[in-house]
């Protein structure tokens, strides 16, 4: 099992309600295949650069255990979901 952390953004114009959705969702995709840590919820910040026209998103970290092939599951389905605009997931065992 690796240590894995990963950081998404949500669209900012969502409800609250499907935000946490949101986040309940991929913690669900972890504990489905691995171990959830800690979850840090960042709020609403501005974006770097403009994302799909929005200037402010939702963003969420995640940090979690599991083996290499989850990583590879949750790239994907974070790719093909329409809530999340960008994400990044790392790997903190590597140097």
């Amino acid at each position: 099992m690796n240590n894995y952390e990963v950081m998404f953004i949500i669209k900012s114009t969502l409800e609250d309600d499907k935000k946490e959705a949101t986040v309940e969702t991929v913690k669900g995709i972890i504990a489905a295949a691995g171990e959830v840590g800690k979850v840090d919820v960042w709020g609403m910040k501005k974006l770097a650069y403009p994302i799909q026209k929005m200037n402010e998103g939702y963003y969420v970290v995640i940090e979690f255990t599991a083996k290499p092939e989850l990583p590879k599951e949750l790239d994907r389905r974070l790719k093909i979901s329409d809530n999340v605009i960008r994400h990044l997931i790392i790997n903190k065992d590597e140097k």
